[in-house]
């Protein structure tokens, strides 16, 4: 799990951007967030992260460049 924390960690913006569309946004950074040792907050992110809380990933990536983790 450190290995795909530190993958994601190191793409560039544009592709954390891509990756924090709908759809894909509730898988990645949802296993990202339980790879980050935050379970729930994965789980939760797998499941409403393809319908909203991408919203909140896009803004962070965009004004901070990396992805808050709200819990």
């Amino acid at each position: 799990m450190k290995e795909y924390v530190k993958f994601i960690d190191g793409l560039p913006l544009i592709l954390k951007v891509i990756l924090a569309l709908p759809g894909f946004d509730g898988i990645v950074y949802g296993i990202y967030r339980i790879a980050k040792g935050r379970l729930i907050v994965g789980i939760l992110w797998i499941i409403l992260g393809i319908f909203i809380l991408w919203i909140i990933d896009i803004y962070h990536i965009l004004t901070e460049g990396k992805v808050k983790f709200l819990v």
